[in-house]
C-alpha cells in the first residue's frame, strides 16, 4: 500500500510539474504577441489620429508568427489592450511563376493576380457579400506602396470555413489568395464590430 501511495505521489507530482511547464509555455507565448501588439500600437494609434480613422480599435496581424497560432488581434486602444485573439490566413502565392509563401518563408507582394499577402496599413471600407463563410467581407484599401493595389486586386476581409477557431500549430491554417481570412465565428465578432464603425484601421505586418 505504501509503495501505491508513492507511486501515486510521484505521478501527481510529475504532472504537477508538467501543468506547470505548460502554462508558463503558453503564458509566455502570450506576452510575447501581447509585447508585440502593445510595442505596434503606439504608432497605431498615432496614425489613426493624424489621418483621421477611428481611434477606439484597430485590427494587427503579425505575419511573423506562424500561422498555426494566433496572430491577428483586436487592439482596444482605449483599454491599451488585447480585445481578441484569432487566427487569419495568407496569401499562397506561387501564380505568374512566382515563388510559393509558406509557413517558414511567407512572402509578401503587391503584384496584381499573384496571390501574395500584401503588407502595410489599411482602411477598412464598405460591407459587403461574399463567395465565402458567412458570406461577409470589407474591402479593404491599401494606404502604402507596399499594398495600395489591395483594391483592385479585390483583396477583401473575409471569413473561410476551414479556418479554425483554435490554433492548429504546427499545423498550418489554410492559404488564401491573398485575402487575409478568418474563421467563421471570429468573422461575426469583426462584423459586429465593423458595420457600425468607419475608417478602422487594419495593418498586416512583419
Amino acid at each position: 500500500m505504501e509503495i501505491k501511495n508513492k507511486n501515486l505521489l510521484m505521478n501527481l507530482l510529475a504532472a504537477t510539474i508538467v501543468g506547470a511547464v505548460l502554462v508558463n509555455i503558453v503564458s509566455g507565448e502570450y506576452t510575447k504577441k501581447n509585447v508585440s501588439f502593445q510595442q505596434k500600437s503606439k504608432e497605431a494609434f498615432e496614425f489613426c489620429k493624424t489621418n483621421k480613422m477611428d481611434t477606439s480599435f484597430c485590427i494587427m496581424a503579425d505575419m511573423s508568427v506562424h500561422s498555426g497560432k494566433k496572430r491577428m488581434v483586436v487592439w482596444d486602444f482605449k483599454g491599451d489592450s488585447i480585445q481578441r485573439l484569432m487566427l487569419v490566413s495568407h496569401g499562397s502565392a506561387g501564380m505568374k511563376g512566382l515563388a510559393w509563401s509558406t509557413v517558414g518563408k511567407p512572402v509578401f507582394s503587391n503584384i496584381p493576380n499573384s496571390h501574395y499577402s500584401s503588407l502595410g496599413k489599411y482602411r477598412i471600407g464598405n460591407r459587403g457579400w461574399s463567395n465565402w463563410g458567412i458570406h461577409v467581407n470589407y474591402k479593404i484599401h491599401g494606404l502604402e506602396v507596399t499594398n495600395n493595389k489591395a483594391f483592385n486586386r479585390v483583396v477583401v476581409l473575409h471569413s473561410w470555413s476551414i479556418v479554425s477557431d483554435d490554433e492548429v500549430y504546427p499545423e498550418a491554417s489554410p492559404y488564401s489568395w491573398g485575402c487575409p481570412a478568418v474563421s467563421d465565428n471570429e468573422m461575426k465578432y469583426l462584423d459586429s464590430l465593423l458595420k457600425t464603425k468607419k475608417d478602422v484601421m487594419l495593418w498586416i505586418y512583419i
